[in-house]
């Protein structure tokens, strides 16, 4: 009698590779429904079962932690701050040279959206990335604009306007689904010169 076909294995896969796998749909099962979603969807999700997700990852921490390294801190570059402090370039040039860098790495809908997911949750794990980018980037970033000739020193409030501006651009896009620029640079590129014009020692 013909009934219904057998259902397909699992394809085996090596422990890394199913490891990446999950870890695959976790950062794109969060991005949709945020840091609340259940290891039980994640694993139906990732075609697995829920005790596989616990074999690679010890709990929902454990694999929130993978996500927030996979998503945040593993689109930072080591070679930033060193090129935020190389004087040998104009530091206008530098501003733009490093958003323009930034917003490619995190005008993505997982980054934007497990970003404003977490903070709406109270999440540590933005205040991390937060305190992260404030220590790594912005204040070294302040430091040269202060040593640059012509410029008044800019408070660290002052930073976190100009960086939370051109952050925006990626919200306004991903989380409003508002019309943006292809190409943000021009946009980076005026917000730099606005910034640092305001910032202009009295003749």
């Amino acid at each position: 009698m013909d009934g219904p076909p057998p259902p397909s294995p699992r394809r085996r896969l090596e422990p890394e590779a199913r490891r990446e796998q999950i870890l695959d749909a976790a950062v794109a099962h969060f991005a949709e429904v945020g840091l609340g979603g259940t290891t039980r969807d994640l694993a139906r999700r990732a075609g697995v079962t829920q005790a596989l997700v616990y074999q690679y990852f010890g709990s929902k921490a454990e694999l929130t932690e993978a996500v927030f390294a996979r998503v945040y801190l593993g689109r930072l570059e080591p070679g930033w701050p060193d090129a935020i402090r190389d004087r040998a370039t104009p530091i206008e040039a530098r501003l733009c040279a490093f958003y323009a860098e930034y917003t490619r790495a995190i005008f993505t809908y997982e980054w934007m959206r497990i970003f404003m997911w977490a903070g709406l949750t109270g999440e540590v794990l933005n205040r991390r990335y937060l305190d992260h980018v404030g220590e790594r980037l912005l204040a070294p970033l302040r430091e040269e604009i202060a040593a640059s000739p012509g410029l008044m020193a800019p408070s660290m409030e002052d930073m976190w306007n100009l960086h939370g501006g051109i952050v925006y651009i990626g919200i306004r896009r991903f989380i409003y689904h508002l019309p943006t620029p292809e190409d943000p640079a021009p946009a980076i590129a005026s917000a730099v010169r606005r910034f640092l014009a305001g910032l202009a020692a009295p003749a």
